[in-house]
């Protein structure tokens, strides 16, 4: 059994199988920086499928199940070899009124194999949540989706309540979602418009660096 099989198995949704041999691979010696690469590129490849239409909700929920069965079993191991940098920590979330969260939950499990600690707050969440969440958790970022226009101002709360605290500097603000876009973000005052999920790694570690 390989890589190979393991991407297939993620991909397909089978969680307690990738379990046993991500479990198998450790003991065979494989090296879990390089499963957690290719687990990267399985999820984005799933993700591009969902985008295609040809995979729907349900099967994307099942991969994204596996892929944390995997992660949980590589986590100590990557610890242990002092393999996962920690890059960031983010506080993610739909915003309220918004009950749509598969996006999100693909760009949860794509940070969190790319080194960041991602606190999910889940859906239809109030924006003193984020702000809040966010103050315990001591995140660099502080992540909203929005899936439809009407709940897009949610976004805006976000950044109006960190000015009015006074603490706006201390988050970098990223949005996402459907209706939202570069624009969108450049009107509100956010630092980042995250565009798809598989690039999420990428574009936030670019903001923590001022880039």
């Amino acid at each position: 059994m390989s890589l190979e099989n393991l991407s297939k198995l993620v991909e397909e949704g089978e969680a307690e199988d990738a379990k046993a041999l991500a479990q198998q691979l450790i003991k065979d010696g494989i090296d879990p920086l390089k499963m957690i690469e290719v687990m990267t590129q399985t999820m984005a490849h799933v993700g591009d499928l969902f985008a295609k239409l040809e995979i729907f909700l349900p099967e994307i929920m099942l991969s994204g199940e596996a892929l944390t069965a995997v992660v949980d079993v590589l986590g100590p191991h990557l610890d242990a070899a002092g393999g996962r940098e920690i890059k960031g920590k983010v506080v993610l979330g739909v915003v309220k009124g918004d009950l749509h969260e598969i996006g999100k939950n693909i760009v949860k499990l794509i940070l969190e194999t790319n080194g960041f600690i991602v606190k999910d707050l889940g859906y239809n969440v109030d924006s003193l949540s984020f702000i809040k969440e966010a103050e315990d958790m001591g995140a660099d970022f502080i992540a909203s989706s929005s899936l439809m226009t009407t709940t897009m101002p949610r976004q805006l709360e976000i950044i109006e309540l960190l000015k009015s605290k006074g603490i706006r500097d201390n988050y970098k603000v990223v949005i996402g979602g459907a209706p939202t876009s570069q624009m969108w973000a450049d009107k509100i005052g956010a630092d980042l418009f995250c565009y798809d999920a598989k690039s999420a790694p990428e574009q936030f570690t670019a903001v923590l660096a001022g880039k």
